[in-house]
């Protein structure tokens, strides 16, 4: 398995690797035009009413990722085009969430990592 890295989408950079946008929803003040992506993954992001009662608040992070793993659990297949990819190499998860630290990315890749061990 690839490296699985994680970037914000509006700091991203053209770099080796598959490029998966993993929001929900298009970020704000992005072209379409403007990314290179492979992939947006909608249904790989947390649900909508998870990510509304996280509200990025970092206190409520801990839980926020116990549930969102539980929804990517339920969801696996929509995790398919990561693995596949990560299969062949490098791969970068945009988000668009200003916290560094304490977002669905960071989560994911965890998740994806541990899986892949």
């Amino acid at each position: 398995m690839g490296p699985i890295t994680i970037q914000r989408v509006y700091d991203h950079r053209p770099a080796e690797g598959a490029v998966f946008l993993v929001d929900r929803m298009w970020p704000r003040g992005v072209r379409k035009d403007d990314l290179r992506l492979d992939g947006w993954l909608r249904d790989a992001a947390p649900s909508t009413e998870l990510r509304q009662w996280f509200g990025h608040r970092p206190e409520r992070f801990a839980e926020f990722a116990d549930r969102y793993r539980a929804e990517l659990d339920a969801g696996r297949e929509a995790l398919r085009p990561l693995l596949d990819a990560a299969a062949e190499g490098p791969v970068i998860l945009l988000y668009s969430a200003k916290d560094t630290e304490h977002n669905q990315a960071v989560v994911l890749r965890d998740y994806l990592l541990e899986r892949a061990g």
